[in-house]
């Protein structure tokens, strides 16, 4: 594997804010719209990409709209055969966060990993679901059930966790003692919620596990449920809690940073966190 490795993340605003439309079709319009700028993140040579949370539509969560079941499908399934071929086409590790359909009236809030000779990997499932208002979500899905995977692409080893997430370093410690160099946090979330958390969250992560983390939150206002603006901000902090890419709060765009991994052993040679934990001691976690 390459020391360095260049990443990038896409944030993009849903082009059909109108429930009349038929849920297909709005789904398709956001596919069509993060095409292109696949493309050129693979001409920009990006070696893995990682998308928005549930990329291929709105976040519908604010509702309780059964509708947007329909949205769901299986992983792997068209969606991610359909980036399969944009993944061989450039060479390009993609995370692709869909609405996963396991069985009928079993949902899922996942991301696919596949690798850069279109390879299907796996997939992570968001381990935690939040239930308040805006963010209705353990209507649409369960909890995942999956662990926290790390899958071994051509460029690096990719951890993922998604949105809500985030709130626990549980999982953030998890994900680095399976060995994630870089790991994605794909997000939906708005002004007034989380931003000041947005920039200080993720940073601790990297430092306290030591790894890059790529944090992606999309873009606009999605009529009818206006819970706030998607305020973007998309970026890359590196091991040492240092910002290295960041994306505007308004743009569709792709946020580019290349990630030296060899930083890895260098933060770590000095910050012995793995060395120094103590499970023994952490009793508690699993009592209260």
């Amino acid at each position: 594997m390459a020391e360095t490795v260049r990443c990038g993340l896409i944030q993009c605003a849903n082009p059909i804010n109108d429930e009349s439309r038929p849920v297909a079709e709005i789904c398709e319009a956001m596919v069509q719209k993060h095409l292109p700028l696949i493309d050129e993140a693979g001409e920009k040579g990006v070696q893995i990409l990682c998308l928005q949370e549930m990329f291929n539509g709105p976040y519908f969560c604010p509702s309780q709209d059964p509708r947007w079941y329909e949205s769901a499908e299986p992983v792997p399934g068209p969606t991610t055969e359909r980036l399969a071929a944009y993944a061989k086409k450039h060479e390009m590790v993609l995370v692709v966060p869909i609405y996963e359909k396991a069985m009928r009236g079993v949902y899922y809030n996942t991301a696919a990993v596949i690798d850069a000779d279109g390879t299907y990997l796996g997939k992570y499932r968001k381990q935690h679901i939040p239930q308040v208002a805006g963010f209705w979500e353990k209507f649409f899905f369960k909890p995942g059930n999956g662990g926290y995977p790390v899958f071994d692409t051509r460029y690096a080893k990719v951890g993922v966790y998604i949105c809500y997430d985030r709130h626990f370093p549980e999982g953030a410690r998890c994900l680095g003692l399976n060995g994630a160099e870089i790991v994605f946090n794909p997000s939906a979330t708005v002004a007034g919620l989380s931003q000041y958390l947005w920039k200080l969250e993720q940073p601790a992560h990297a430092v306290a596990n030591g790894y890059f983390v790529g944090a992606i939150n999309r873009v606009g206002v999605e009529p009818p449920w206006e819970i706030g603006k998607f305020y973007g901000t998309s970026y890359f902090v590196n091991p040492r809690g240092e910002f290295v890419a960041t994306g505007s709060e308004d743009a569709d765009e792709l946020v580019i940073a290349d990630l030296d991994l060899a930083m890895i052993d260098e933060v770590r040679s000095t910050w012995q966190f793995y060395r120094d934990r103590r499970p023994e001691a952490y009793d508690e976690l699993n009592k209260i």
